[in-house]
């Protein structure tokens, strides 16, 4: 089992608690020959040493983590209490499930610990308060306690780097979200724009009581510097590394910072305090969702009693999604809650395999259509797309993953399954309408772009030839003309 299964796509429902962290009384191998592990330790100075009983612990309190985290079925006993499930065996303790793990797969955690020491050794370091906030003490008075520090109290020391290093290309981008409680999200805003207007970054961030949503692109050293901050604060110390999925790219990804406090931080419009995060759907690893999809494809038209749900947008899911799924024809997050409502006895008793970009949207649009108490089995992709295609670049999805900053995709295999908007040949490359205040965008290819076609349908480009008025003339559209033509919610057919 390596790391990454351990750990969940950025949700807080990846979260250690405080009976995981607890570290068994008993030897990995219960031998007195020397071991990989006490060889290591024995290598290592004082500080390292430290540092990596830190990450041994941290590995198996993931490792056990992950045996109650993978099948609803599991989580709890016949009288509510959690249960462990590996080998074919079931734990109804902790202690139990401890001993297991400590005796049976002491070279699995002693692998992922050495993946997390060589993180935390490696990447530069975050110079932060250094009170000890304990898993045990986080009610309002810890709160209260980091909230009270100057912002930059909360700010890496960046003295010993060269601006030319914080801002040097090529660097990447990276794409993470933490739900939890935070009752002072206005003070996380300004500690947010002060730590990436210090790195250099630049990006998307969204921060609220529930929790934060962010994409941001810099230096690599700029995006290492920002995960060791992240987690050194109180409130996402347990987000995982994998929580924060990288890519190629860079600031130029992004034309500006943007920090803001809202009432979601993923726009679903529906009160959090009425659907909330922690009804979410159980979550299956890439390799997991991968099987899922392999007998969802195999199984024939009578037997399939599963859908395979992209909650995604429309123009997302049209240069890549998942083989045989159903894709709404949808222009907005927000649009989801009525897509469900409108379409509940096409759910009915169904078996449903959620996916999306990152895994936020799934988070919320998973928990809306639980509270609704039709559908048979409800699972969601851990990490998105994004930690899938990272195991299986050529696996169920084809096409390219869409993102939202300047790069548009994601390349992970040739497949090309969308087409130019005005001739028809294969193409999925996107640019942005051309007619002002159109925010449409279009898939034209060179060709065609280079005779002047470039907007998103006739009428856009039949607007775009005849008028340049002032745009400060009109109240801004964010939809084109050519939606109208497109149910706005999408029926399915029972």
């Amino acid at each position: 089992m390596s790391l990454s299964s351990c750990c969940n796509g950025a949700e807080l429902s990846c979260q250690l608690h405080p009976w995981d962290l607890g570290f068994p009384d008993v030897a990995f191998t219960g031998c007195i020959a020397p071991t990989p592990q006490s060889t290591l330790k024995a290598g290592l100075h004082v500080t390292a040493r430290k540092k990596y009983m830190y990450a041994k612990k941290k590995a198996f309190a993931l490792f056990v983590k992950d045996l109650q985290s993978t099948n609803a079925s599991t989580q709890t006993g016949h009288d509510g209490f959690m249960t462990w499930r590996c080998c074919g065996q079931e734990f109804g303790d902790l202690r139990t499930v401890h001993k297991h793990v400590a005796a049976q797969h002491a070279t699995e955690v002693f692998q992922d610990a050495q993946n997390i020491l060589e993180e935390i050794t490696t990447a530069p370091t975050a110079i932060l308060p250094c009170t000890d906030y304990s898993d045990k003490n986080t009610d309002a008075s810890t709160e209260l306690s980091w909230s009270n520090h100057n912002l930059s109290d909360w700010l890496p020391d960046t003295k010993c780097y060269r601006t030319e290093e914080l801002t040097s290309e090529p660097g990447e981008v990276l794409l993470y979200y933490c739900y939890g409680d935070i009752s002072a999200p206005q003070w996380i805003c300004d500690w947010q724009r002060t730590l990436c207007n210090l790195l250099h970054l630049t990006g998307k961030i969204r921060i609220a009581s529930e929790g934060i949503n962010g994409t941001v692109g810099g230096s690599k050293i700029s995006t290492k510097l920002y995960i060791n901050t992240m987690h050194s604060h109180p409130l996402f110390k347990h987000m995982c590394l994998e929580d924060f999925k990288r890519s190629d790219g860079g600031a130029h990804c992004f034309p500006d910072l943007r920090v803001g406090v809202f009432h979601e931080i993923v726009p679903m419009g529906v009160d959090p305090q009425n659907v909330s995060y922690k009804e979410t759907a159980t979550h299956l690893t890439p390799e997991e969702f991968h099987k899922r999809v392999e007998q969802y494809l195999s199984a024939s038209q009578e037997e399939k009693d599963t859908i395979l749900l992209d909650c995604r947008n429309f123009y997302e899911s049209k240069i890549g999604q998942f083989q045989n799924c159903l894709a709404p024809d949808i222009r907005k997050f927000s649009y989801f809650p009525s897509y469900v409502d409108q379409n509940l006895d096409f759910f009915k008793d169904k078996t449903v395999l959620m996916y999306c970009t990152g895994g936020i949207r799934c988070e919320r649009g998973s928990a809306y259509l639980r509270s609704k108490a039709l559908c048979k089995e409800i699972y969601q992709l851990k990490g998105g797309i994004h930690k899938y295609l990272e195991q299986f670049p050529d696996g169920f999805f084809r096409g390219k993953l869409f993102v939202f900053d300047g790069r548009f995709t994601i390349s992970s295999n040739d497949d090309i399954i969308s087409t130019c908007r005005y001739c028809g040949i294969a193409w999925d490359k996107y640019k942005l309408c051309s007619t002002p205040r159109c925010c449409q965008l279009v898939l034209t290819c060179l060709t065609c772009h280079e005779e002047g076609l470039t907007a998103c349908c006739a009428t856009c480009q039949e607007k775009g030839l005849t008028t340049q008025t002032d745009l400060c003339q009109q109240q801004f559209r964010e939809e084109c003309e050519c939606t109208e033509m497109r149910p706005k919610i999408p029926i399915e057919n029972v």
